[in-house]
């Protein structure tokens, strides 16, 4: 349900509805959303849209519309089937009348002869081997790869795929802050300046982060005592003796700090390249900037790579801010990037690029995702993500790594390619065998065709389509080489 702050002031985790690891601050008149976590300070709301009208119940309702307006895909098997049986029994019925009636030997026994050996030879055992035989073991290549594929028709569209949408958090980052960077500005040492923060900022919404760097430091962090929060300012406590204040330049200007502009200017920065700088000031003196980003998966760079030298054009689509979303973008390597996009306008985004024309897929790993994941031609899930955007989704990664997704598209590819080789051998094998089937070759070489030699004939066929759908069994995917980064434009979605 959506709620209104009445009063009070605090910042609330709003992670399980937008997928953003930082919490969002939010103030009187501001909106919230249930189900999330207020992290500190305190408010008084007031709900406002409840059931049906909720976020989550939107969500849902998103999700099933755009899973209904999904068009069955036509199989090409299945339209030439339906003329192929037919046809084999006109022309039997054909060459059984030809050869009894005007053959060169025209009697009943030559002409039966004729028309057992077309229907035999034209049996459609191939025919109808070539698209599932291949699916199969596609589908089956896949699962030894971490991919799972729902149906032949999501790995059918994954192969005519032309444009990749990335969620950023969780999908391409570890969707989780971590410490990026110690920058200090006075006589303390780095860790020494991360033992104070860590023991300061011990209940700051990012604080877990900081802890656990120093943690892994090997680094002791101390209890602070006379901690006070200014919410949207930051922390000040006492550490060991030392007066330590974290967070913003207002916090550090109320109380005194001198030098405080090169930490400014380091915090701008940091935050040029996505990251959350944070300020800090020891005994009243600027001490140093610490900066928490979600980091980017160290094999998102990589696969967009993959992506790109597969000919699909990378969008990345995030909630978070267009600061943030174009940092992450030249890190990997992404030039459009649709930033500040709302869940519920998350689908809207990906219609918006199936109107231009694109064939589109979606990855992503979050409850926010989901509707974009039912709405693209085709959703791939993060398997460590939400049980709603696995449910959403049409192929699932189930080790999380982004490598899987131009490995589940390439797959596709090889797999629609070698459906359209077994069509081939199948209907070249029809096209040579029916005409020989009827006896063409007679008035030239003497040959006809017995029923032996047709059923031959007919098992050599489906055996040749049974080989050639086992050589996807050897397919490997191909490796990206080297990109340079471009340059990324954002656009902005309220």
């Amino acid at each position: 349900m959506h709620k209104g702050v009445v009063d009070g002031r605090s910042t609330i985790d709003e992670s399980m509805l937008t997928g953003e690891p930082l919490p969002v601050e939010k103030g009187p008149g501001e909106a919230v959303t249930g189900a999330t976590v207020n992290q500190a300070g305190s408010l008084r709301i007031r709900a406002t849209r409840v059931g049906a009208d909720s976020v989550l119940a939107r969500i849902v309702e998103l999700v099933q519309r755009a899973q209904g307006s999904k068009a069955p895909i036509q199989r090409l098997v299945d339209r030439i089937s339906s003329f192929f049986a037919p046809g084999v029994v006109l022309v039997a019925m054909a060459a059984f009348g030809i050869w009894f009636v005007a053959g060169p030997r025209p009697v009943l026994s030559d002409a039966i002869i004729v028309a057992v050996a077309v229907l035999i030879i034209a049996c459609p055992c191939a025919l109808g081997l070539a698209t599932p035989l291949a699916v199969m073991v596609g589908t089956g290549k896949a699962a030894t790869e971490g991919i799972l594929i729902r149906s032949a028709v999501a790995l059918e569209s994954a192969g005519r795929l032309d444009t990749v949408v990335l969620d950023k958090t969780g999908t391409m980052t570890q969707g989780h802050p971590s410490l990026t960077d110690i920058v200090t500005a006075g006589s303390l040492s780095e860790a020494d300046l991360l033992g104070l923060v860590a023991a300061a900022d011990s209940e700051h919404p990012v604080a877990a982060a900081i802890v656990a760097a120093a943690r892994e430091h090997g680094l002791s962090v101390p209890k602070a005592s006379e901690f006070i929060s200014v919410t949207g300012q930051g922390v000040k406590a006492e550490v060991r003796g030392h007066l330590v204040a974290v967070d913003n330049s207002r916090l550090l200007g109320a109380e005194g700090v001198t030098e405080v502009g090169s930490l400014q200017e380091a915090a701008s920065r940091l935050a040029t390249e996505g990251k959350t700088a944070m300020l800090v000031a020891v005994d009243g003196r600027a001490a140093g900037v610490v900066a928490v980003a979600d980091p980017v998966k160290p094999d998102s760079a990589d696969a967009v790579a993959s992506l790109r030298r597969l000919g699909l054009e990378v969008v990345m689509l995030t909630g978070d801010a267009r600061f943030t979303a174009e940092a992450v973008g030249r890190q990997v390597g992404i030039r459009r990037v649709f930033a500040e996009v709302r869940p519920e306008d998350k689908a809207a985004t990906v219609a918006q690029l199936q109107a231009e024309g694109h064939r589109v897929a979606m990855v992503g790993d979050g409850i926010n995702d989901a509707p974009a994941l039912a709405q693209a031609d085709v959703g791939l899930a993060i398997g460590t993500g939400t049980d709603i955007a696995i449910e959403a989704a049409d192929l699932i990664l189930m080790s999380g790594a982004l490598s899987g997704i131009p490995t589940a598209i390439g797959l596709s590819r090889a797999t629609m390619r070698n459906i359209r080789q077994n069509l081939w051998l199948a209907f070249g094998y029809n096209a040579i065998g029916i005409p020989i089937a009827a006896g063409i070759l007679y008035p030239f070489f003497g040959i006809l065709l017995s029923p032996m030699i047709a059923a031959a004939a007919m098992a050599l066929s489906s055996l040749s389509v049974v080989s050639n759908a086992s050589r996807l069994r050897a397919w490997r995917a191909a490796t990206a080489p080297p990109i340079s980064m471009p340059t990324v434009s954002a656009t902005s979605a309220s």
